[in-house]
């Protein structure tokens, strides 16, 4: 699983959902450090498969031209949907609905005014993540995502409350490695590393 790089929005940490910002060059240079990584062993990367938005499609296009593979699209591996506190900083939210706020970080089921709670956001990830698996059984496949969807992800193969989604942190253009069993349970193999950038 791989983030996608930088945005203007992730340079100003404002939350960024479903708005639809490209990668600023820091972001495409990220891309395309990432994308010389997984050219080399040990990755050997045989499918792609990209969240609809912007940032995550030129991340993963980087990648699979590099690597000489299409990018299939799964709109289930979407950012979720900040509603009205898209484009804000959590200052700025914290300031304009302090009360919707902190229901949203005690209760994982509250969702931000007219958006998307990260218990909706679970079922939408898990599908893809199902639909991911089935369509690429036994194989290496790149999901070039955003923060909420691979936290999701870690959550599920960790068998962890919802409540772990608050302690997690990944950066920009980071890889994150789960190995998914038919006879036992996801393996988080790396998270969060970011090696290619150094």
């Amino acid at each position: 699983m791989l983030r996608h790089g930088q945005t203007p929005l992730s340079i100003e940490k404002r939350f960024s959902g479903t708005g639809d910002p490209s990668l600023t060059p820091t972001g495409m240079a990220q891309a395309e450090a990432v994308a010389a990584r997984l050219a080399r062993e040990p990755y050997r990367i045989e499918a792609i498969v990209s969240s609809p938005l912007t940032r995550a499609r030129q991340t993963a296009e980087a990648v699979g031209t590099r690597i000489g593979l299409p990018v299939r699209v799964d709109k289930g591996l979407r950012e979720a949907d900040f509603g009205a506190w898209e484009g804000h900083t959590f200052a700025e939210i914290q300031e304009r609905w302090p009360h919707e706020l902190a229901a949203w970080l005690a209760d994982p089921a509250i969702a931000p005014p007219g958006g998307e709670s990260f218990t909706e956001a679970a079922h939408r990830v898990e599908r893809a993540r199902d639909r991911v698996l089935t369509d690429h059984q036994g194989k290496t496949v790149l999901m070039v995502s955003h923060v909420t969807p691979i936290k999701l992800l870690v959550r599920f193969a960790l068998n962890a409350p919802p409540e772990a989604l608050y302690r997690m942190h990944l950066d920009l253009a980071c890889l994150s490695i789960i190995d998914y069993y038919d006879d036992g349970p996801a393996v988080l193999r790396t998270f969060n590393d970011t090696a290619h950038l150094d």
